[in-house]
């Protein structure tokens, strides 16, 4: 069994809501997931991490910047 404290996601690696959910309130990061508002709503459902890429830009739709964030962003889905 997994310790629910992780301080990083590996791409192909399952994880449940609730390690997840401990990872990202301790690192600074953007998670997205197929599952839209519901990804925190069963801390024992499985997601798999797809990808992981280093930053990505941002549109202002104020001023039309483009800026990159450099913030690691991880992608998941549920299992």
């Amino acid at each position: 069994m997994k310790q629910h404290q992780i301080n990083t996601l590996k791409p192909g690696e399952h994880y449940t809501a609730k390690e997840i959910d401990s990872f990202v309130s301790t690192t600074n990061v953007v998670l997205l997931s197929s599952n839209a508002s519901q990804l925190f709503s069963d801390p024992d459902r499985e997601y798999k991490v797809v990808h992981e890429v280093e930053g990505f830009f941002e549109h202002s739709s104020d001023d039309g910047k483009k800026i990159f964030r450099d913030k690691r962003t991880h992608f998941v889905e549920k299992v």
